[in-house]
């Protein structure tokens, strides 16, 4: 399994930005895809998840409302809407794979390399 991370960028305050994770190797289909974000200086923490089919979703409470995941089978993709950015959302995100819809990192076997995600004020 292999994760490719894209769409980072710098970004204003209020703007929008969508991140991708491709995902190549066993069946896209069979895992729970992730985003997780890294801080300078901090742990990293859930964002949101997406079901295997795609039906549903969670959020990290810090971001419900503005950032959306979603997932397209086809393109072996997973994608994470950013709306609204605040410069609290400056880190780097990483998507990952795993087996069960749950917010912490146990849960996923799999991790791509981040993409940075910077917000000014």
């Amino acid at each position: 399994v292999q994760l490719q991370a894209s769409g980072g960028g710098l970004e204003q305050a209020g703007g929008s930005l969508r991140l991708s994770c491709e995902y190549s190797g066993r069946t896209f289909s069979s895992y729970i895809m992730g985003w997780f974000r890294q801080a300078p200086g901090k742990e990293r923490e859930f964002v949101a998840a997406i079901s295997q089919g795609g039906l549903r979703t969670i959020y990290a409470n810090s971001v419900k409302d503005r950032f959306t995941i979603s997932r397209d089978t086809a393109k072996n993709t997973v994608y994470l809407q950013m709306n609204d950015l605040r410069p609290e959302d400056t880190a780097a995100y990483y998507c990952a794979a795993g087996s069960t819809l749950r917010p912490d990192m146990t849960a996923y076997g799999y991790w791509g390399q981040g993409t940075q995600v910077t917000v000014s004020s």
